[in-house]
């Protein structure tokens, strides 16, 4: 799904992301619509320990959803992955400690 939705920032260019993201109520409902999908994929996956659980599914939505943004200055596939596995990097769990607040 992140591959996906960064292959598109890249198909646009920045402004245009940027305009296309935020005109008109359909595209506030379809991003709304992205933007739950991702924090359900994201809640499913902290639930199975494949995902960090110390920052609210919703958060983690949104840091990948602007994060692959930057796609948009990408002119290579490579590249595009590269920065797909860096997002992802982000996601993975943290060694946790008796003091750490879990958000499940």
């Amino acid at each position: 799904m992140l591959e996906a939705y960064a292959g598109i920032a890249q198909q646009r260019h920045g402004g245009e992301l940027a305009a296309l993201l935020h005109q008109g109520d359909h595209i506030t409902h379809a991003q709304q619509h992205l933007e739950g999908m991702l924090q359900n994929l994201l809640a499913e996956g902290a639930r199975a320990g494949d995902l960090r659980d110390d920052v609210p599914p919703a958060e983690l939505a949104q840091y990948c959803l602007h994060a692959l943004t930057a796609a948009s200055g990408l002119t290579s596939r490579a590249a595009l992955r590269r920065l797909v596995a860096v997002t992802l990097d982000g996601l993975r769990p943290v060694p946790r400690t008796p003091q750490d607040h879990h958000f499940a």
